[in-house]
């Protein structure tokens, strides 16, 4: 894979530890980043060695939301960089993070603001230090959480917390993000890395297509009422069924004959 000027991906038993490399800038994102990141998750997805991404950042930040210097004012005067640069920042925080074929952990590992709520939304799971920072200060400098980040936040917490915050810029630490389910657990730092390897290796115990259903079915049904729900499910489960015929066949049987081991590596031993 190659080297990138921003972003760091190491991969490690099926983990792909992609990381926001600008910790001078607490990984701001400018668009060499969005560029960036778009190869990567290109790469990622048809990497068979891939089956969690954990997305995070170096330094002391997990992300700092926008560069405005480099992702704003300096593209001023040049209105196409400007469109494409912010056309890739949504493509890859929101619509090719949500929709990855993988499961995604954000690993919360220090300040996130602003811009940087699109991408953890976007993951599957997150975990955050608990001595990690949030905030949305954007109503201090004369604006609102643009791009996305309004829009994912009022699907991702409750009306009255989102709001709050919107409205002050008052941070809040990981404690109060997993209270306000923004995060789904928070832990001392010096346990995040650990704790997240667990998480992930749990995730690739299990049948990696079973994994993707799930995410379809969760992601894609959120707004259909229920007849078109219910059809949908029985479309996708049949999709399921043409891609690994033997998954769900093998995983009845072991359940009904007491034998039900959790985990692909059992159904890979045809146990």
């Amino acid at each position: 894979m190659p080297s990138y000027e921003t972003v760091l991906v190491e991969r490690e038993n099926g983990i792909a530890w992609v990381t926001l490399n600008r910790p001078e800038k607490r990984n701001a994102m400018n668009p060499t980043m969005h560029y960036e990141m778009l190869e990567v998750l290109d790469e990622l997805e048809f990497d068979p060695g891939t089956r969690v991404l954990v997305l995070t950042g170096a330094g002391e930040a997990w992300c700092a939301g926008q560069d405005l210097k480099e992702s704003f004012r300096d593209l001023w005067d040049n209105p196409a960089e400007l469109k494409r640069s912010g056309a890739a920042a949504q493509e890859w925080r929101w619509r090719r993070l949500y929709h990855f074929p993988k499961p995604t952990i954000a690993m919360v590992n220090g300040y996130c603001f602003g811009g940087g709520f699109t991408q953890l939304i976007a993951c599957d799971i997150a975990l955050a230090a608990e001595e990690a920072t949030f905030g949305l200060s954007e109503v201090n400098w004369g604006t609102f959480p643009a791009g996305l980040v309004s829009r994912v936040l009022a699907d991702a917490i409750s009306y009255r917390d989102a709001m709050y915050y919107v409205l002050t810029g008052e941070t809040f630490d990981g404690k109060a993000a997993a209270a306000m389910r923004l995060v789904t657990f928070a832990h001392p730092l010096a346990e995040l890395r650990e704790r997240t390897t667990a998480l992930a290796e749990k995730l690739i115990a299990k049948n990696p297509n079973t994994l993707t259903a799930c995410k379809d079915a969760l992601k894609n049904s959120a707004r259909m009422d229920y007849a078109l729900a219910e059809q949908y499910f029985a479309a996708r489960s049949q999709a399921l069924g043409a891609v690994d015929p033997d998954g769900r066949r093998q995983g009845i049987e072991q359940f009904l004959e007491g034998k039900y081991k959790p985990g692909f590596a059992a159904y890979e031993r045809g146990e």
